[in-house]
């Protein structure tokens, strides 16, 4: 026996082996040392199941006890564990292990003394208790509100592209219900999360693929006008691929999908936003059995391989996306007639919202208060509806106001007809105020326009209006540009071109596509012959900053004007500088402002050039890459030994005469390359029958003096050759006197 055991008696010498052999046991094996301490059969007693001490003992391994209340308490493990650490695995020590037991048993006894001494501001509890058989008292005064079991609420996570979804359904009903291109693209910018723009595409053609045609086209001109501006190519091609792998499921519902949607996939790719290689790449990621497939190859076999294809796919669903004014106010027209004679409220406000066109429903307001005016019988009728169809927010306050504005505005022309309608207007002002039906604000806003001071010039704007409205209407019917010219001379009022165009184009956007071509080709040819680029910007200004009332009566004035535009930047009347000087000069957030900024991307986009040439059909749109071809070809013809009546019958069918400035400089630079003036004598034959006017021949000499460094390039005497032509020229008559050897 070691001398630092000689203490202990035989009784402890043999508790002592026990617990050494359970140490070895314990600090070889992996386990946790309090999970074996208290494990039933782990460590051996010292004591087998005698009583006294030996019960005791035994007990103690397993340091059970029964609290006062007769709860059975365990000793916290994370402590024992601890003191095990130390004991076994850092000291090694036989008699540490013996006091180890000793203190265990001590520490239980003394824990369930106290019931775990646990408090706020203690180290807590180093009792665990039966979940099942511990209550909380919270009249206890050592009552913790930490111990409170914790109660998990539910939550419900929100999903970005979820809300996403919601607020584009939102957007597209709205557009559909408007058809305001600009208004759904600042939505859909405000709205953000332009990562998932794929699922507006899906969502939009989706929707429209139930509807009507009308919707159709909408949704295939908002595409357009989203492509590149707000929603990228690739998104385009996405967003279509989605609608392709979903066509199974919207067959189910829409019985004709398949058609439907490749016939949005044709126009799609008709329209430059979708690369007609995306059917085939596409083709390679879809199965050959699936509806996606059947679209692709309908799409390319019905629709893209067919003749004419381009034409026949922009028309398909009607090609406009709105129903003309002139139809509108016909059908406003037609039932307000009839709720007169009927005298059915209802169904007058059941017709008013079958027109789906709640923008223009200052139109109803303002005939509904003409025909109140035309008929005095009919006037509480007309009363009446008026106020039902306000109290029942069919016709909006602003609406109201619009209507009552635009009728007072045109009561000078309506007392022509009805003398007292002044007297009757100024009387129902007041009635429509004080039932609540028409807000106060009018009153303002005319009172305003009633006090507008006159100045001198104003009867001479008023004849001039009225006498360029009928040249215009002459020049629709007649398509003679020559005599509007001269008409437009005879005026003698060159500071009001400006005005001039303003009229054109508005008179030009409320008629068909014919009368559109033909008001551009007519500015192509006043800017050549009788408008400054300053008169040609201050028009569009002009016609910029009134966009909002011009849309009162033209429904998709916007997108017409910007239409014109483009135009003029492609047909070289404006240059794209001009546009920055129009947009300097309007209001930032102006109607008109996002009406440039329409033209901008119209001018930007792919294409351009041709598209926007073709914008209305062609007619003589077709003109500028095409005409210049034919003014070579039939040049080169008359030179290799044509006769000249015949080369002139050729100008003459071009129907471009603006564009003879073009004959005129071809005609001269084929005559200094091939050293031949035969080319003269055609010049002076067309200008001797007046088919090339005198301004066009000298413009067709200015646009050669301008590029006369670069000619010199490539004809050595170019110089020598167009100052002999000049003086040719002048001679003739040809060119105006102010052309001088100056300009040379």
């Amino acid at each position: 026996m070691a001398a630092s055991e000689g203490f202990l008696t035989e009784e402890q010498r043999e508790v002592l082996k026990v617990a050494t052999q359970n140490a070895e046991i314990l600090s070889s094996s992996p386990k946790s040392p309090t999970s074996m301490l208290f494990a039933d059969n782990s460590i051996k007693a010292p004591w087998g199941g005698g009583g006294g001490k030996a019960s005791t003992a035994g007990i103690a391994v397993r340091h059970v006890r029964r609290t006062h209340s007769g709860k059975l308490v365990r000793v916290k493990k994370e402590a024992l564990d601890i003191l095990w650490h130390y004991v076994v695995v850092e000291y090694h020590s036989r008699v540490l292990i013996w006091y180890f037991y000793i203190f265990a048993d001590g520490l239980t006894e003394l824990l369930v003394t106290t019931d775990g001494g646990g408090g706020k501001g203690t180290w807590g509890k180093l009792l665990d208790t039966g979940a099942g058989e511990s209550h909380i008292d919270r009249n206890d005064p050592n009552y913790d509100s930490g111990e409170e079991p914790y109660q998990l609420v539910g939550s419900t996570v929100c999903d970005p592209l979820d809300d996403y979804k919601k607020a584009v359904v939102s957007l597209i009903e709205e557009y559909f219900s408007t058809g305001d291109v600009e208004v759904a693209a600042s939505d859909l910018k405000e709205l953000g999360s332009s990562e998932y723009h794929p699922y507006f595409i899906k969502r939009l053609v989706s929707m429209a693929m139930d509807r009507h045609d009308k919707e159709k086209e909408m949704a295939s001109v908002l595409l357009s006008a989203l492509y590149a501006d707000v929603i990228s190519a690739p998104q385009i091609s996405q967003g279509f691929f989605m609608l392709l792998e979903s066509a199974d499921d919207l067959s189910v519902d829409i019985l004709d999908a398949v058609d439907i949607l490749a016939l949005f996939i044709a126009r799609a790719v008709v329209d430059d936003i979708l690369p007609p290689a995306f059917l085939t790449r596409a083709k390679k990621s879809l199965s050959e059995s699936s509806k996606g497939f059947q679209v692709l190859q309908t799409a390319e076999k019905s629709y893209l391989s067919a003749p004419h294809h381009a034409e026949l796919v922009e028309r398909r669903w009607g090609g406009s996306t709105h129903v003309t004014v002139e139809d509108v106010k016909k059908k406003i027209a037609y039932l307000l007639r009839e709720y007169v004679e009927n005298g059915d409220t209802s169904e007058a406000c059941r017709c008013i919202r079958q027109l789906g066109v709640s923008f223009f429903h200052h139109e109803v307001v303002k005939r509904a208060l003409v025909l109140a005016m035309e008929i005095r019988t009919a006037e509480p009728l007309i009363m009446k509806l008026l106020k039902e169809v306000a109290e029942e927010g069919l016709i909006s306050s602003s609406q109201m106001v619009k209507g009552f504005s635009r009728f007072a505005e045109s009561l000078d022309d309506l007392a022509l007809d009805i003398p007292s309608a002044k007297e009757l207007f100024q009387s129902l002002v007041p009635q429509a105020i004080s039932e609540g039906w028409l807000d106060a604000s009018f009153l303002k806003s005319s009172s305003e326009n009633g006090g507008e001071v006159q100045d001198k010039d104003h009867e001479k704007l008023r004849r001039y209006k009225e006498e360029v409205v009928t040249i215009i209407h002459e020049y629709f019917h007649s398509d003679d540009i020559p005599e509007l010219i001269r008409s437009l001379e005879d005026l003698g009022a060159p500071e009001l071109n400006p005005i001039f165009l303003k009229k054109l184009i508005t008179l030009a956007m409320d008629r068909k596509n014919r009368e559109k071509e033909m008001a551009s080709v007519l500015l192509s040819a006043l800017h050549i012959e009788i408008f400054s680029t300053d008169d040609i910007v201050n028009g569009f200004v002009m016609l910029l900053e009134s966009a909002e009332d011009t849309a009162l009566d033209i429904l998709d004035a916007s997108n017409e004007l910007a239409l014109f535009l483009a135009r003029a930047v492609i047909d070289d009347v404006l240059a794209p500088l001009n546009l920055e000087e129009i947009g300097s000069k309007l209001a930032p957030n102006c109607s008109g402002s996002e009406t440039l900024h329409v033209a901008r991307s119209l001018i930007a986009a792919r294409h351009a050039g041709e598209r926007i040439l073709r914008c209305w059909g062609g007619g003589t749109g077709w003109a500028v890459e095409d005409a210049k071809d034919k003014i070579v070809k039939l040049l080169e013809e008359y030179e290799a030994g044509g006769v000249v009546g015949e080369a002139c019958q050729c100008i003459r069918d071009l129907g471009m005469p603006f564009f003879n400035h073009e004959v005129v400089k071809k005609a001269l630079v084929m005559a200094m390359e091939k050293k031949n003036d035969r080319m003269l004598d055609l010049l002076q034959e067309c200008f001797s029958e007046g088919l090339i006017t005198i301004n066009q021949m000298t413009k067709g000499f200015a646009r050669i003096n301008d590029g006369l460094d670069d000619l010199a390039l490539d004809i050595p005497n170019a110089e020598d050759k167009f100052s002999f032509y000049v003086e040719h020229a002048k001679k003739k008559g040809w060119i105006l006197p102010s052309f001088g050897s100056a300009d040379v």
